[in-house]
């Protein structure tokens, strides 16, 4: 089973996780190609939801995209073509360079839109996209390997504002949180670059089963259930399904 290390040289610092504080980091697709996540998710996810169908509008949010690979190829693998007109994702990461890529890259420019955004200071730029499209809420918001990221940089606060927040906006959430290894992880390898540690990680009070956490806020705090569990990604990551109750 494959851990939360990276490929190449631990003093790499293109290619490992410590050189990008954020998760933000370079080339990500290349170690964890698309495939590892659309292997576990059925093609008829939207239709299952009830989503994806007749004339009505679908959203979908991809927080945290990095340059937009992964964002492309879940389109692709959920969306059939006589759909695209009807279905709409929005990535969004706090990357600037990222997003850039993702944009100069994007094959899907009338359906797929790509913004810098930082989620933990302005959600607008969401509920502007929401009002435009005449939606309430993202019919699908997926949140892949970004808690941690969020956890370790804004605290045990940070992470439950955003989970809250994308409870909120959203009426199905598929989430992939690190677990903690990960966590200890990015940090020895912030440390092997000489850089000062995570501000928040000596403090943290989410700790151990960090998906267990997340799964008891979103259930008890923000009106959300597990409904289904697509498994194991390679890196030992579970992919867990939820809904607005």
């Amino acid at each position: 089973m494959a851990t939360c290390s990276m490929s190449g040289d631990a003093g790499d610092e293109i290619n490992d996780p410590g050189a990008a504080p954020h998760g933000n980091f370079m080339n990500y697709y290349t170690f964890n190609p698309p495939e590892n996540r659309l292997s576990l998710i059925p093609a008829t996810l939207l239709q299952d939801l009830g989503h994806g169908g007749g004339h009505e509008t679908t959203l979908i949010l991809d927080v945290g995209c990095n340059s937009g690979e992964l964002s492309v190829a879940f389109y692709n693998h959920l969306v059939q073509e006589s759909e695209r007109r009807r279905v709409h994702l929005l990535g969004f990461d706090l990357d600037e360079a990222l997003i850039e890529r993702a944009q100069q890259t994007n094959p899907l420019q009338g359906s797929i839109t790509f913004i810098p955004l930082d989620i933990t200071k302005d959600a607008e730029p969401l509920r502007d996209y929401l009002r435009q499209h005449g939606c309430s809420r993202f019919h699908l918001c997926l949140c892949l390997a970004v808690t941690m990221w969020v956890h370790l940089n804004h605290g045990d606060a940070g992470l439950l504002q955003l989970l809250s927040g994308l409870a909120s906006a959203s009426r199905h959430l598929l989430l992939e949180a690190q677990p903690w290894k990960c966590y200890r992880s990015a940090a020895r390898r912030l440390r092997k670059l000489g850089r000062s540690d995570f501000d928040h990680f000596k403090s943290l009070k989410i700790r151990g089963d960090v998906a267990g956490h997340a799964r008891e806020h979103l259930e008890r705090r923000c009106g959300m259930e597990l409904v289904r569990s697509f498994g194991t990604t390679a890196w030992d990551r579970k992919l867990l399904l939820f809904r607005r109750t």
